[in-house]
């Protein structure tokens, strides 16, 4: 039996991880059974009387599983779903999965993601990311998952978004202790910009104790209901409102539908890029790139605090936070030295450049700066920011590649 007690700091990060590619397999293997079970189902469908709702009225595979697996028959039903999605169609996932080199809700991101997709096509967004998905978090799997779709799809991208478009709506949910979920279903980059919107008119209210969420919150209010802002002046810096998109030009001029970057957001059609590139007051800025890599490589000159374009560099190059499982926007990040700034020898080291800055959600600014263990280095020529751990274990996160 493992004693977690009796473990080191270390020893529990190696059991954790352990643990974590056993449950995996455990899942592959119970994703193998539950497809059993579902050409079971198949199977037993009555000869000869199979119409459309005959599968629905005999496949009881989904009562039989909640039953004994104590789960809802919703959660039943999906779990057969997904397994036999892996097992008809995604087989390299499902031995990503049975290796422990993915967590089951990599493979979940896989099933769900692609439903949309004929198989073929399906084949070829898995074939794109099974050796990167290994190296990926959940989040950052369906984000590129999202961006192979398009890139493999555009057309259809383009057809779906145009359906979704038509489908936008409001939404209001009653929530406990007399308060209440409003907003709306609405494209993207609308979103984009409205979010920008409000965080220029919450940066314009008195500093009163109320925090920057409390800030938004009203500032949304006092737009909607009292329509006031729209004569606001935007305070300079981060908090001007924005909506950044990064699109090669390819797409731009329309000679390629791949997908684009919203930031904030993720990969959009190239349909959706256009139009707001090419929308009254849009002032485009050029990005350059390092073809090999795809990473940012413009620099800037050097003091302690960042100029205003070096700032906007590494903000458009990292995107977010630069620990390996944060998505904090890095616009909301603070900008932090990987090598410590030297205050009494500037030249000594810790150059204020892109190079030696990254992005850092204060959580996460805090542990690099206060908890002994903790830190950072970042490869100049790759970009990739290595994280160190108390323990000894280190994590990475690549930049983003501009040409995805």
């Amino acid at each position: 039996m493992l004693d977690a007690e009796k473990l080191s700091h270390t020893g529990r990060i190696d059991a954790l991880k352990a643990l974590e590619w056993h449950a995996a397999w455990i899942q592959a293997q119970q994703a193998h059974i539950l497809a059993a079970l579902e050409a079971d189902a198949q199977d037993a469908l009555p000869a000869g009387v199979w119409d459309r709702n005959a599968e629905g009225e005999w496949n009881f595979a989904c009562e039989e599983v909640a039953c004994a697996l104590k789960l809802s028959g919703t959660t039943a039903a999906k779990r057969l779903e997904v397994a036999r999605e892996l097992d008809r169609h995604y087989p390299t996932t499902l031995g990503l999965l049975e290796r422990g080199e993915i967590c089951y809700m990599q493979a979940v991101a896989v099933t769900e993601a692609c439903a949309v997709l004929d198989p073929e096509v399906a084949g070829q967004v898995e074939a794109a990311l099974a050796e990167k998905m290994p190296g990926m978090a959940t989040g950052q799997t369906r984000r590129a998952l999202t961006r192979e779709i398009v890139r493999a799809d555009p057309h259809g991208a383009e057809q779906r978004h145009q359906a979704r478009k038509r489908e936008r709506q409001m939404v209001h949910y009653p929530k406990d202790d007399g308060m209440a979920m409003w907003g709306a279903i609405l494209p993207a980059e609308q979103a984009a910009a409205m979010t920008q919107a409000v965080d220029v008119h919450a940066a314009t209210l008195a500093d009163d104790g109320r925090t920057l969420e409390q800030k938004r919150v009203d500032a949304l209010f006092d737009l909607v209901v009292n329509h006031t802002g729209s004569g606001a002046q935007a305070p300079s810096g981060r908090s001007a409102a924005v909506v950044q998109v990064t699109v090669p030009l390819d797409v731009l001029i329309g000679d390629s539908d791949d997908p684009a970057q919203l930031k904030g957001y993720g990969p959009i059609t190239a349909g959706q890029a256009r139009e707001v590139a090419f929308a009254d007051g849009t002032v485009w800025r050029r990005l350059i790139i390092e073809p090999a890599t795809g990473m940012l490589i413009k620099t800037d000159p050097t003091t302690y605090k960042p100029t205003a374009e070096t700032e906007r560099h590494v903000i458009a190059r990292d995107g977010h936070c630069t620990f390996p499982t944060c998505h904090m926007p890095a616009h909301r990040c603070d900008l932090d030295h990987v090598e410590p700034f030297n205050h009494h020898n500037p030249a000594a080291g810790g150059q204020t450049i892109p190079e030696n800055l990254a992005p850092l959600c204060r959580r996460h600014h805090l542990m690099k700066t206060h908890h002994p263990g903790w830190s950072l280095t970042r490869n100049p020529a790759t970009g990739t920011a290595t994280w160190t751990a108390p323990s000894g274990h280190t994590y990475t996160n690549p930049p983003h590649d501009y040409r995805e």
